[in-house]
């Protein structure tokens, strides 16, 4: 009779060979690589020959082995049922060897029992190694969520200046947690013009920044559906020669503003682990999270602060308004007191009649200037009658009107009439707004100068001015209704902040376009441009 460590010694290369094939056909079934032997379930193999069930030491020593064995598997991406598979495969290998011989050949029951009670402990110690592994790798995962939370829920709280290093912490983080060698993170919001934030860590960074931009966020990207899964990409050979072997990246599945992807990059060609891959999910995961509840955040607090602005505006409006509204109506009613008191002298009183209308036009203007303000607050567009008119006559009436209340500080530079169809009030009042603004915020010692000329493609006409520039910031909020420069708001000079809103509604009504260029020390300067016929843009406009 022989013993089982006899039939293992003499067919020790045959259950070798029967083991890797069984176990590698059971490995492809589930879609996983060829397991790698790495010598260590045929040594465990001869350790069983020793003797199963021996002394304490070489249970200690398999129990080695098989801790070395499910290592290897978790690195390979194994589940615990297939690694106890494994080892009863190792069993059922064994066992056929004495299949086919005679009864009397065969090991005795114990020895039978000892084995299988040997691999049965190995079973259970590979399931106890894979729950400590578990608890620990769970443990671990927590940390990462909650730094990433963190970091997060911080990041686009920040400076666009600070912002890129709040999300390379990020990349650490996942890098860490899944022993990458470098990482990459594409994020912008949904406007697609918008390219937004592109971060990156590790090894190759400038070729994975490319990478990343140059991939883009799209519908092709990884995990474009709804649930985004970690997805094995191409490296390409710009990552390779700086040291990516293998790349896997994951689309940030956001709900609201946000579209990102991350990539995490290792120095070894190899495919990546269930295990890496459920990481990377479940991190990615929690950081569109708290990346996505930031920007919600964020953009709540830019709207509390949009509605708080807008109801200091309408506070301060309502000030201006009925200040600005009492004057001219103030003397209009002193005028109509002083004929009415006196209707014998009406025809020498004529003075009086035309400073009443004088101040009714000056009302009209303003409530004018709301309503057309109030117009394109709304985004429509201003309702023109357009005729043949000459730009250069309507600047010279300008000039002339406003030098009767500044003096001679205008310079109007015009070679030749620049005719077009366009409106004549509504030019003039954008005009008048341009070169009014020109001398209240100008140097008072220099001239105002107003430049008509024919283009290549229409009409342009500048206003402009010396004295101190006008700020990128307020250059920024010139033409929104009721905004006003900070260097105006302190200023002696009052006002709505309507008058550039005008301009602009005015270019845009025309199919033209309004810009400034602001700075020191040559001044500053507004310019109108116009196509000479502007009936088909504002055709199409309403």
């Amino acid at each position: 009779m022989s013993s089982v460590s006899d039939v293992i010694q003499r067919h020790y290369d045959e259950i070798v060979r029967r083991w890797t094939e069984d176990a590698t056909r059971a490995a492809s079934a589930r879609g996983l690589e060829s397991p790698e032997l790495k010598n260590i379930m045929p040594t465990y193999l001869a350790s069983l020959a020793d003797g199963a069930g021996g002394p304490d030491a070489a249970r200690a020593e398999r129990r080695r082995y098989v801790e070395s064995h499910v290592a290897a598997r978790l690195r390979q991406g194994f589940h615990v049922a297939e690694v106890v598979e494994e080892f009863a495969l190792l069993g059922r290998c064994i066992s056929r060897m004495w299949a086919d011989v005679p009864p009397a050949a065969r090991p005795d029951v114990e020895d039978v029992e000892r084995l299988f009670s040997e691999l049965h402990g190995a079973s259970a110690d590979v399931i106890s190694l894979f729950s400590e592994h578990m608890r620990d790798d769970e443990q671990t995962e927590k940390r990462y969520l909650r730094l990433i939370q963190k970091v997060a829920s911080e990041a686009l709280a920040v400076d666009a200046a600070s912002l890129g290093e709040r999300l390379k912490e990020v990349l650490l983080l996942v890098m860490d947690a899944l022993g990458a060698q470098s990482a990459a993170l594409l994020l912008r919001e949904a406007t697609p013009s918008r390219l937004g934030t592109v971060v990156s860590a590790g090894i190759g960074v400038e070729a994975l920044s490319r990478y990343a931009t140059e991939l883009g966020v799209s519908d092709e990207d990884p995990g474009s559906g709804l649930e985004a899964e970690a997805t094995t990409m191409e490296v390409s050979d710009d990552l390779r020669r700086q040291g990516v072997r293998a790349l896997l990246g994951i689309r940030l599945a956001t709900r609201h503003a946000l579209k990102g992807v991350m990539y995490v990059g290792v120095d070894q060609a190899r495919d990546f682990t269930a295990r890496e891959r459920r990481r990377l999910e479940s991190l990615s995961e929690r950081l569109t999270v708290h990346l996505d509840n930031a920007k919600l955040y964020s953009d709540l607090l830019a709207k509390v602060e949009t509605l708080q602005e807008e109801r200091e505006l309408r506070e301060r409006f309502v000030s201006v308004l009925a200040h600005d509204l009492r004057g001219p109506l103030s003397a209009a009613k002193v005028a109509t007191q002083l004929l009415l008191r006196r209707p014998e002298v009406m025809e020498e009183r004529r003075d009086l009649a035309r400073r009443i209308d004088q101040n009714i036009e000056r009302t009209d203007r303003m409530v004018r200037d709301l309503l057309d303000a109030n117009r394109i607050r709304a985004g429509e567009q201003l309702s023109l009658q357009f005729a043949p008119c000459d730009l250069r006559s309507i600047a010279r009436e300008v000039i002339e009107e406003l030098s009767i209340i500044h003096g001679e500080r205008f310079l109007l530079v015009a070679d030749a009439p620049v005719e077009g169809f366009w409106s004549e009030d509504e030019l003039r009042r954008a005009l008048w707004n341009l070169t009014s603004n020109a001398v209240k915020y100008g140097a008072s010692d220099s001239p105002v100068t107003l430049t008509v000329a024919r283009t290549a493609s229409g009409a342009r006409v500048s206003v402009h001015n010396e004295g101190r520039a006008i700020s990128q910031s307020d250059q920024d909020l010139l033409f929104k209704p009721f905004s006003r420069t900070r260097s105006a708001r302190e200023g002696p000079s009052k006002g709505w902040g309507l008058g550039l809103t005008l301009v602009w509604g005015c270019a845009q009504a025309h199919g033209g376009r309004v810009s400034i260029e602001s700075k020191e020390p040559t001044g500053t300067t507004f310019t109108l441009e116009l196509p000479l016929d502007s009936r088909p843009g504002a055709a199409v406009g309403a």
